[in-house]
């Protein structure tokens, strides 16, 4: 069954205005020495992040979903060649129907600088498997994926907003992908098959899949992406 998906809205890019230094007048009399020291610059916190146009090219490609498999117009965005304004703390209380859509991250309320997501459909079983990148500054992405960790205890359970049913979470630490590795798992009596989420810290950038496709609540497809997406991205960086 496939549920409908809110995707993230389009982000407004801020454009950087780069300001000279000016230094204060000498006063009459007085050396040449100026009456203030420049201070340096500031750091670019955004330095050797990826853009939303790099996190794009880091999706896989149509040729690794299942035949039949299609991509959705609608849900294919990105924020483009420049950096957007980051969310200053993550949501007091976790918005739970947020789990039920493609980009399900959003549920922590912690949004990154840049990002890029899509999502694949089959016509024939309605599968859904979603695929999605978020860049954050500095050691924001850990925080995220300890957001999670809460959002699995917050969200043990939910109200599906279509078949109105108990939507049962179960979360658990993922070994072997990326630096750290989260999945969640979503059943429901009320759907054909259940749906997996993991979410995948590698370095700054923040992987987040959805898969139900298979028998195993997505479990294998969803894997396998969020393994592709991470070697993907540790390539873009190296080429960065």
């Amino acid at each position: 069954m496939r549920r409908s998906s809110p995707y993230r809205p389009v982000r407004t890019l801020l454009a950087v205005t780069v300001l000279p230094l000016a230094l204060a007048a000498c006063s009459p009399g007085t050396s040449d020495t100026p009456s203030s020291v420049p201070t340096k610059a500031a750091k670019d916190p955004d330095a050797g992040l990826l853009t939303g146009v790099r996190l794009r090219k880091a999706l896989a490609p149509a040729s690794f979903f299942p035949s039949g498999f299609a991509v959705d117009p609608a849900g294919a965005r990105d924020s483009g060649p420049a950096y957007t304004a980051p969310s200053a703390s993550a949501a007091a209380k976790p918005d739970c129907s947020l789990l039920g859509g493609t980009s399900w991250i959003a549920v922590t309320g912690v949004s990154g600088v840049s990002f890029a997501q899509n999502d694949y459909v089959s016509k024939a079983t309605s599968a859904d498997i979603a695929q999605e990148v978020d860049t954050f500054r500095g050691t924001t992405s850990a925080e995220v994926l300890k957001d999670l960790e809460r959002t699995a205890t917050a969200c043990a359970t939910f109200t599906d907003t279509q078949t109105h049913s108990q939507v049962k979470v179960t979360g658990a630490a993922t070994p072997g992908l990326g630096d750290t590795a989260y999945t969640l798992t979503l059943t429901d009596s009320a759907w054909q098959n259940g749906s997996t989420l993991i979410a995948v810290r590698s370095g700054t950038d923040v992987v987040s899949v959805m898969s139900t496709d298979g028998h195993d609540n997505g479990a294998a497809t969803a894997g396998k992406l969020a393994a592709r997406i991470v070697a993907s991205l540790r390539g873009e960086h190296q080429r960065a």
